[in-house]
């Protein structure tokens, strides 16, 4: 589990909030896990700063280039680099180029001190499935194994915005060859349809494989 020490740094020294006996304020999910603790201080931090937006949009940004960059990730991994030298390349090179607010930048220091950075991926989703859900959000991935035509993707929206219970989805598509066919859906991993062609050949492959 996260360290007493590490959770109090990071709502009293890394997010500068007025004090740790300060009141924290809950987010309108539960967030558990140590990624969760961390998402919970900071979610608490930027909201006494009017930062949640702010925060919020970082967080993503510097996930999708934790997901597509091997060398951000290899950086940010790295138990070699100190992370004092971690700290200053943050500070000097990410914070402007990303317009980083400086919460941010801080929860990647105090990370990086307490050798947490781990961690990082599931703080963000964690913080961003908060954020997501206090605007009445849904991120929906949708699977194909094909690019989806505008078309297309106007009538997938219609129709999953049926299942949607009066909030705004989130759609993204991905391409992968590999189901062959048909669609996977994913609601922000609550709920999970599987309609591709391959579940169908793999569940007849195994009946198959069943003696008469």
């Amino acid at each position: 589990m996260a360290s007493g020490k590490s959770l109090m740094q990071l709502s009293r020294c890394a997010l500068s909030t007025q004090s740790v006996a300060t009141k924290m304020v809950k987010p309108p999910v539960p967030m558990f896990g140590i990624g969760g603790r961390y998402a919970t201080a900071l979610y608490s931090a930027a909201s006494k700063k009017n930062k949640l937006e702010q925060v919020d949009k970082n967080l993503k940004t510097l996930l999708e280039l934790h997901e597509k960059d091997v060398k951000f990730r290899d950086f940010l991994l790295n138990p070699l680099i100190k992370p004092a030298k971690k700290k200053e390349i943050l500070g000097k090179s990410l914070q402007s180029k990303l317009n980083l607010d400086e919460m941010t930048v801080n929860l990647l220091s105090v990370l990086a001190e307490n050798n947490r950075m781990k961690y990082f991926p599931s703080i963000s989703r964690i913080f961003n499935k908060a954020m997501a859900f206090s605007r009445g959000e849904i991120n929906v991935t949708v699977t194909a194994a094909s690019p989806l035509d505008a078309e297309s993707k106007k009538e997938l929206n219609d129709i999953l915005q049926n299942f949607a219970k009066g909030k705004k989805l989130l759609v993204n598509v991905k391409v992968d060859k590999d189901i062959l066919g048909g669609l996977m859906v994913d609601f922000d991993g609550e709920h999970y349809v599987d309609m591709s062609i391959r579940r169908k050949f793999n569940h007849y492959v195994n009946l198959l494989k069943q003696p008469l």
